[in-house]
């Protein structure tokens, strides 16, 4: 019966002819482990078609969404992790394969085939393109500051760079547009464009056949790709599969946290294989920018291109061609070390500094350091308690609009130093340690702000609904009357606690203690103490992550304080008041869960532990192994007029 319906498949489907074309061949030279490169790429870019289309079922691109679908797929679907991670680390392995395989190329001189090696530059563009849009397709920090860098670069470039940022943002910004875009050019241009370039690829490969060994000698002998190169084949393809099954299962991406351009302590910088371009483009500063943000890429890409039309010496070994081999010593380099600094250099400014404001040389002299002044304003974490011209927390004075009127420069520092000095029940902590040269900076940059004299505004105060002492220029309200945040919406974003780190070393360090460890006097408070966050309390702790979350949530949300007669501290709200954006809120979460032994990016349903997982993968894959090398010899002792079972009588 199975051969009824064989006999019928294959004489209505040229199955052989499909076979032989693909494993029929004969090369000049012993078969070899440097013509593997092809097959290894290959078999990545199947592995990112399967695990690609299988997280389109849970992918949603929207920016409101992308984020939080990947990161549910991740922890919540059973394997999605694994797909996940397997699509992470062949998007990398595939760059760093594609490289290898053109040094190789370049290396044996096969690309004075000349329509090959151009077909492969043009592989290597779109495998480079699939990078940066499949990073941004996250809409994570990381991936949206990738796309942010890289599309400012194309758009500095001469002549189209207008044309090219609004065709790939579809705007001036990275929004909604701009993911939409980089989902399509991503899914429905590059990745078909991709199967389409090798089709093609592999034709012309198939109609020149392999330029085999350099040295005379050894091309006397010929090789076949069944079974022989095959089989090496197999063994580099299951080595590559194998390291990125490894990575996926023991070095998972971490959460990078959603897009937040507001989060000010993040670095932007462009994916990996794009940073040589990136530090490139810093010695091409000012107006030479579009120079270098046009030529750089032009002269990489136009080498490679130029490269079989220039060099047409017959001459394929590497140790008779030193010219050539010097050049690819030059170039590859060269993209090597400006990656390398790219990686441990600074971000640039994310955006172009805006145009500075006119000022007289009145207002210079009068205010030199409100500059500095205003960095150390937000640095120092006053935002969280005052606001200047609306913006900033409500739980202290605003200090913008005449608050200070009346007020000397000695008054402003004196506060700064010891606000008890003139408000014995302040809670505001002192700033004695900085420099005098930093209170004058903050002092001019108070009084710059203050503008004509006037009556002080009322600033509003609230903590958790508690009623705080009266203070000049406080006014106690009730809390219903005070514009709220929706409240929780941070407990449900993983979130970056590498940068939650940095966040509560800026806002929190202060009360909490380095590292949450705690040990601050709170006077007045039951304890005497401000609570510790590391270890925290046992009522708020839970080992699982998102139940954590959202028992510390509410308190970072809305604030807190203490128990007690007069507390001298309370916790400010930073959900309610907006000091902090949600993420930003997500961040500190995460940190602080990591400080109790909590991650926040446990998988919550894996379907099976990655590490069981990778035994029972290790086992499958050598029984698959095995199978396929039984078959390979069995193919090999036949005859050459047999060596496939059934020959071609289908036909």
């Amino acid at each position: 019966m199975l051969k009824r319906i064989w006999a019928w498949f294959t004489g209505r489907w040229p199955y052989y002819k499909v076979r032989d074309f693909l494993l029929v061949e004969e090369f000049p030279g012993p078969p070899s482990f440097a013509y593997t490169f092809g097959s290894a790429i290959l078999l990545i870019v199947a592995l990112q078609a399967v695990t690609g289309i299988a997280q389109l079922f849970y992918y949603v691109p929207t920016i409101d969404h992308a984020y939080n679908s990947v990161a549910f797929l991740r922890r919540q679907v059973p394997f999605g992790w694994l797909v996940h991670n397997l699509h992470y680390w062949g998007a990398n392995m595939m760059v760093i394969m594609v490289g290898l395989h053109m040094i190789q190329v370049y290396t044996w001189g096969a690309y004075k085939t000349q329509l090959t090696w151009l077909i492969g530059v043009v592989l290597l563009l779109m495998t480079m393109a699939l990078s940066v849009t499949g990073a941004t397709l996250l809409w994570d920090q990381k991936g949206y500051w990738a796309g942010e860098v890289s599309t400012s670069i194309a758009g500095e470039v001469p002549v189209v760079g207008g044309l090219l940022l609004t065709v790939l943002r579809g705007g001036h910004v990275m929004g909604q547009l701009a993911l939409s875009r980089f989902f399509v050019f991503h899914i429905g241009i590059f990745a078909p464009l991709l199967a389409l370039f090798i089709g093609a690829h592999v034709l012309s490969f198939r109609h020149t056949g392999i330029v085999g060994p350099w040295e005379p000698s050894r091309r006397d002998v010929t090789g076949r790709f069944w079974p022989d190169q095959a089989m090496k084949d197999v063994i580099v393809g299951s080595a590559v599969f194998f390291i990125i099954l490894l990575l996926s299962v023991y070095w998972p991406p971490g959460f990078a946290g959603a897009a937040d351009t507001l989060n000010t302590m993040y670095v932007p910088k462009p994916e990996w294989n794009f940073l040589f371009i990136y530090q490139a483009l810093k010695y091409f500063m000012g107006p030479m920018e579009p120079v270098g943000a046009g030529g750089v890429p032009a002269i990489l890409i136009g080498l490679l291109v130029i490269l079989p039309f220039i060099d047409k010496d017959p001459e394929r070994n590497p140790f008779k061609r030193p010219v050539a081999m010097a050049c690819l010593f030059v170039y590859a380099g060269a993209v090597l070390a400006l990656t390398i600094l790219g990686y441990l250099s600074p971000g640039l400014a994310r955006m172009p500094a805006a145009p500075a404001k006119k000022i007289t040389a009145g207002q210079a002299v009068k205010f030199p350091g409100a500059r500095r002044g205003k960095e150390l304003f937000q640095s120092q974490g006053c935002t969280l308690c005052h606001q200047i011209n609306g913006k900033g927390g409500s739980t202290g004075p605003q200090l913008s609009g005449g608050t200070l009127s009346g007020k000397t420069r000695k008054w402003v520092i004196d506060q700064l130093k010891n606000p008890k000095s003139h408000f014995p029940g302040s809670i505001m902590p002192a700033f004695a340690g900085l420099s005098e040269g930093d209170l004058n900076a903050l002092a001019d940059y108070l009084f710059s702000v203050q503008g004509p004299a006037g009556k002080p505004g009322a600033a509003v105060a609230r903590v958790s609904g508690a009623v705080m002492k009266a203070g000049p220029n406080i006014k106690v309200v009730p809390p219903q009357t005070i514009p709220r945040v929706p409240s929780g919406e941070a407990a449900f974003i993983v979130g970056n606690a590498r940068n939650g780190a940095e966040l509560f070393g800026q806002q929190c360090r202060r009360c909490h203690g380095a590292g949450g460890k705690g040990n601050v006097p709170n006077p007045g408070s039951v304890s005497g103490k401000i609570p510790a966050l590391a270890p925290i309390e046992r009522g708020l702790f839970d080992p699982e992550p998102d139940v954590f979350a959202r028992n510390i949530d509410k308190y970072i949300q809305h604030g807190a304080i203490s128990p007690g007669p007069n507390p001298a501290f309370y916790m400010p709200d930073f959900g309610d008041s907006r000091s902090l954006t949600q993420q930003e809120i997500a961040n500190i979460e995460a940190y602080v869960l990591e400080a109790n032994g909590v991650d926040r990016g446990k998988l919550l349903n894996p379907g099976v532990r990655p590490g069981d997982f990778f035994i029972a993968a290790i086992i499958v894959f050598m029984i698959a192994i095995s199978l396929v090398a039984f078959i390979a010899a069995r193919s090999g002792r036949g005859g050459e007029g047999d060596r496939f079972e059934g020959g071609n009588s289908g036909n």
